[in-house]
């Protein structure tokens, strides 16, 4: 009997959202894989968003991004932030669950295809030092990790600070986001001299509004980055 054997006899695979046994690590079982979210068919080239009709390919734009002016070229999501996507990431966020990452990334990579190209560097949202310090990790450098194991992308965890600390955007409106984070976030001075010329893909646990990721791909584009896209772990849906 092998020793992986053995851990699996003492251990066994068990479902990342409801705890029941699965096949293999780091999954779903069948009924919360039927239940996440995920996002398919036609989507906004821009966020990620699923948009209903239209043809597989076809380059469409949801209204938040015909309404405001994107700074990155394109963008992707693999999950909608709702039901158990939701309860997915805050796991990651909040509840210590890093192995979240491990399929998170796999699914982001799925959801990436489109924008991962050769000499593409992977770049998370970063955290203000106080709130890393807090939280003692930064649940989008996992994931852009994640990603980078699972592209062969290369991943430079410290291209970005957030260097002045920004209240809580969750309860704020998309102008006063926007607002909250002018000016907040920058290139580390001591990773500057990578990005002219290189193409940027951001990675964000979720995206709502666009207004952090918007502030990411600013400061890549001033200092000197080719194209900046994103890619989020969920997108949240607006409702009518």
């Amino acid at each position: 009997m092998t020793l992986q054997t053995l851990i699996r006899m003492v251990y066994p695979p068990r479902c990342l959202q409801c705890g029941d046994m699965v096949e293999s690590d780091f999954g779903l079982c069948g009924p919360c894989w039927r239940d996440t979210p995920f996002i398919g068919g036609v989507v906004c080239d821009l966020c990620g968003m699923p948009l209903p009709g239209g043809e597989p390919g076809e380059i469409a734009h949801c209204d938040d991004c015909l309404a405001i002016a994107r700074p990155w070229a394109r963008g992707r999501a693999a999950l909608l932030y709702e039901g158990n996507g939701r309860r997915l990431v805050l796991a990651l966020k909040h509840g210590d669950r890093h192995e979240i990452s491990r399929p998170a990334a796999r699914w982001m990579a799925r959801a990436a295809r489109p924008l991962v190209r050769p000499g593409v560097i992977l770049a998370p949202v970063p955290l203000h030092w106080s709130r890393l310090l807090r939280r003692r990790f930064n649940q989008s450098a996992l994931l852009a990790q994640a990603l980078s194991r699972e592209t062969g992308l290369p991943c430079c965890p410290d291209l970005l600070c957030r260097h002045r600390r920004t209240e809580p955007l969750e309860c704020k409106s998309r102008d006063a986001r926007f607002a909250a984070l002018s000016a907040a976030i920058s290139v580390h001075p001591k990773r500057a001299n990578i990005l002219p010329g290189r193409a940027v893909l951001l990675v964000d646990d979720v995206m709502t509004s666009g207004a952090t990721l918007a502030a990411c791909t600013e400061a890549c584009l001033a200092a000197g980055a080719a194209q900046v896209c994103t890619i989020a772990l969920a997108r949240v849906a607006k409702r009518p």
